[in-house]
Parts: structure tokens; C-alpha cells; sequence
């Protein structure tokens, strides 16, 4: 199982702006739908990535509890659907029914929005505050498939409180590890510059 760290987006960058389709509902989302939220967390995931997967109930629970503290969540998978159909917008829809996401779950088909946020790997965490600044990147927590470390989401609930609560996330910052994004050939990101 190959593994990819994530890029660690800089601190305070801005919120890139996004306007996808979530496969279960037919609805288009975009950044504005999420702006009377106090902050914002855009996860990069997809649904056959053993990374996700050890943690998929971790998400859920950590969506539901911080969904009634105002936190917004938004997932998005990029992955290159012709080469990884269990990861097409159908199988998506199928995927956020079967576990009941309480978050959406959208398709960037030309995998420019996963480019913008430098997302490298599923899954990949971007918390913004009140003014959409990157306030935290990196890891669920320590947990990985097969090191037996529990799955609490003990660094991504550290930061959400602290920026919920309107204070600066936590600096230790651990990049998140997971299979690196499925990108198109050819449409592969250069993140060094």
C-alpha cells in the first residue's frame, strides 16, 4: 500500500473557490453554500482508498458532532474515475447513501479543484476559519490501516475547536498520509514551485 504525505497548503491561504456536482442529490455546490458557517472543513477523499476507509467512521462521527457546532463539511473526491470506477460519481451517490455521510460528497471531474487546494492524497484535510484562511492542514489523526493506533480524530477536533472557538489551530501540524490522488495522465500537478 503506497503511501502519500499531503502538501501542507500554507497556513492562511484563501479558500479556493469551487463549484461541483454531488452525484447523490444532482445538486451543484459551490463555496458560497458554506458561507454562514463559522468555518469550513474540505476533505479529499474517495471511496476505494484503505486510508478512508479505516477512518470512514471516524469522519462520520466527527461530521455529526461538529455539524451542531456550526463547523461546515464538504468532501471531494478527484480520483480519475476511467482507470478507478469505484470511485465514478455513481458509486459516489451509492457510497454516501450506504454509510449515510451526513456531509456532501462531490465529483471534480477535471481534478482542477483538488489542484487548487494541493490536495496529493485521500484522504486530505482543509480546515478555514470565519475568513475561509487556512487555519489547519493534516492529519485525522495517528491512526493508519494495520499500526493499531484508535481511529478519534484527535488532531482534526483539536483544531476545529480552537478555530471554532475563534482561536489559532493548534501549530503542531502532521501531514495527513493516504493514497496519493488518482490523477488523468497527463494532468498530473507539479507542487514544487
Amino acid at each position: 500500500m503506497a503511501q502519500t504525505a499531503s502538501t501542507m497548503l500554507p497556513l492562511g491561504a484563501p479558500a479556493s473557490d469551487f463549484s461541483l456536482p454531488e452525484p447523490a442529490t444532482g445538486k451543484t455546490l459551490s463555496l458560497s453554500d458554506f458561507q454562514n458557517a463559522p468555518a469550513l472543513l474540505v476533505m479529499v477523499i474517495c471511496n476505494h482508498c484503505p486510508f478512508v476507509k479505516h477512518i470512514r467512521q471516524g469522519l462520520i462521527l466527527f461530521a455529526q458532532d461538529y455539524h451542531v457546532k456550526g463547523l461546515a463539511v464538504v468532501a471531494i473526491s478527484a480520483n480519475d474515475v476511467a482507470n478507478y470506477p469505484a470511485d465514478s460519481p455513481a458509486k459516489m451517490a451509492e457510497e454516501a447513501k450506504t454509510f449515510g455521510y451526513p456531509f456532501p460528497y462531490l465529483y471534480d471531474e477535471t481534478q482542477a479543484i483538488a489542484k487548487t487546494y494541493r490536495a496529493a492524497c485521500t484522504p486530505d484535510f482543509f480546515l478555514f476559519d470565519a475568513d475561509r484562511k487556512l487555519a489547519y492542514r493534516g492529519q485525522f489523526d495517528g491512526s493508519r490501516p494495520g499500526n493499531n493506533i484508535p481511529v478519534t480524530g484527535t488532531d482534526l477536533r483539536a483544531a476545529a475547536d480552537a478555530v471554532l472557538a475563534g482561536q489559532p489551530a493548534p501549530t503542531d501540524q502532521k501531514p495527513s498520509i493516504g493514497c496519493n490522488i488518482k490523477w488523468k495522465a497527463g494532468n498530473e500537478p507539479d507542487y514544487s514551485c
